[in-house]
């Protein structure tokens, strides 16, 4: 029943996102903004970390609290439901390319294998053994989720349900956000309304009356937050499913509009979405700058380039009324996203097929067996032209800083350093198949560095700095030649999807 929270706060994203005109008020919002310990980086659940290097990945979560403001939503009182569940949950992937954005959403009863957690207060949201007033007693220092998904949340706050998610999909989780109920309606007054399309009334056994009548209309803050909520509707059969096939669509009706209209460079508009984000959410390693940052990277994805989908079950219930995943699909699912492989309604600018989706006629043909290494005589570019993001895989605090400095020193273009997950011995360079003579001219500033070709990595070189690491040297003259030794890193055919994932592409302008 707390879809909209989730919904709100992707909003938030994408609307600081979509602009690169917010800086004159970051530090303000970044100390107002409220913080929760959620992520673990180092989890040994994440597949392929090397894979997902530069990857953004925000979990955001809609949660159903009935605490303060939220009390006064007309969604209920403490007394109706105490505590605090995550409802609505949305795994947003942006690629270190940053080409493409996708959101899987994870239905409410999903089926979990029991997991070990920290306690969490959701009132006072702190970690820790709980004080129970009646027994003048502390509860157990452990706590175990139950066997659906959303008790995680419940009984072990933010950490939990990361960490449970990061078991489920092997992605790793370095941005998160919580919203619950209050500042949603708000938020889409503050844009001006969503149009939204149904082909009946919108009628709901416990909310009541959503929408009167059928057809594309748009709908305010207060319609918005019973459209993305209604989960018994008398027209639909299948629950939680048509409530997260109506999240997508709407939320994809929202990016059309931010992406025709540029609703969000008007910055009167853009600082009202943020207040309302900044009051009623928790978040884990987000600044303001992160997100325009992150915004001014993305601004040339079109619609089609933004796919929603759901994560596969088996469509019954187990004796406990969980709704069990299909683990293999699953899997396949989450190893596309991590490799970057097109996925199912995949669409261009120009709304023809991203070559190598299942629709599209361009055949996809198998990568050949990684060697061990090979000799690649490159040509020395132009720093000017070449971008580079410097990680630190060390324990010395500052280097990546260091480095970034001294490269763009000597004229690279630099982004944020950051830290890499996990130790490396060798200084790596890492980048992507048809970007070898950026690799090579990078590589000539280190000292016999590692150079590893791998996917997703776009444009962008990056450089891991290992335990090897001493200075930053000039790079080689533009124009001259750089031999280079380069590892091929794993490389595999598109991974085999099914055929019957739930997708809603951005770009789908279709009434349901």
């Amino acid at each position: 029943m707390a879809a909209g929270r989730a919904v709100a706060a992707l909003i938030a994203v994408l609307a600081l996102a979509m602009t690169g005109g917010a800086w004159q008020w970051q530090s303000s919002k970044n100390n107002m903004l409220n913080r929760v310990s959620a992520l673990d980086q180092d989890s040994r659940d994440i597949v392929d970390p090397k894979a997902q290097f530069g990857d953004e990945n925000f979990l955001i979560v809609g949660v159903d609290s009935r605490f303060g403001e939220n009390s006064d939503m007309g969604v209920g009182t403490t007394e109706d439901a105490g505590g605090a569940r995550s409802d609505t949950i949305m795994l947003v992937n942006i690629p270190a390319n940053r080409k493409r954005v996708v959101a899987v959403s994870f239905p409410r009863d999903l089926a979990i294998i029991p997991m070990k957690c920290e306690p969490w207060n959701a009132e006072t949201g702190e970690y820790g053994p709980v004080y129970d007033e009646e027994s003048e007693s502390y509860g157990d220092d452990e706590v175990y989720t139950e066997t659906k998904l959303n008790s995680a949340y419940a009984v072990g706050g933010p950490k939990c349900l990361v960490k449970v998610i990061q078991k489920l999909s092997g992605l790793s989780i370095n941005r998160f956000m919580a919203v619950d109920f209050a500042g949603f309606a708000k938020m889409v007054d503050a844009v001006g309304g969503v149009e939204v399309c149904s082909t009946t009334p919108l009628e709901d056994y416990e909310i009541g009356t959503v929408l009167a009548s059928a057809g594309r209309q748009t709908i305010d803050g207060h319609t918005a937050l019973q459209y993305v909520r209604a989960r018994q509707v008398v027209t639909e059969t299948n629950g939680d499913y048509g409530r997260i096939k109506r999240q997508q669509l709407f939320l994809s009706s929202l990016l059309r509009s931010l992406i025709s209209k540029e609703v969000f460079f008007s910055l009167s508009k853009l600082n009202n979405v943020v207040n309302m984000f900044i009051d009623d959410s928790y978040v884990d390693n987000i600044k303001t700058k992160d997100l325009v940052d992150l915004g001014q990277s993305v601004q040339g994805v079109n619609a089609g380039r933004i796919t929603f989908v759901t994560v596969p079950t088996t469509g019954e219930t187990d004796s406990e009324g969980n709704e069990p995943p299909r683990t293999e699909d699953v899997h396949s699912l989450f190893d596309a996203i991590i490799n970057d492989d097109p996925l199912p309604e995949e669409k261009n600018a120009d709304n023809t097929p991203v070559p190598g989706t299942p629709e599209s006629t361009v055949s996809s043909t198998p990568s050949p067996a990684p060697e061990s290494a090979e000799l690649v005589d490159a040509v020395a570019t132009s720093p000017q032209d070449i971008t580079v993001r410097v990680s630190n895989s060390t324990g010395e605090n500052g280097l990546a800083n260091t480095a970034a400095t001294e490269l763009q020193s000597h004229g690279f273009n630099v982004t944020t350093p950051d830290d890499y997950p996990g130790p490396l011995t060798s200084t790596t360079v890492f980048f992507s198949p048809g970007n070898e003579q950026a690799a090579a001219t990078v590589a000539s500033s280190f000292t016999n560095p590692t150079i590893e070709r791998v996917t997703g990595m776009g444009d962008v070189v990056r450089v891991v700095l290992g335990n090897d690491f001493y200075t930053v040297a000039a790079p080689s003259p533009s124009g001259s030649p750089v031999q280079v030794h380069v590892i091929h890193g794993t490389s595999t055919p598109p991974t085999h999807l099914p055929e019957d994932l739930t997708v809603t592409n951005a770009a789908d302008t279709s009434c349901e």
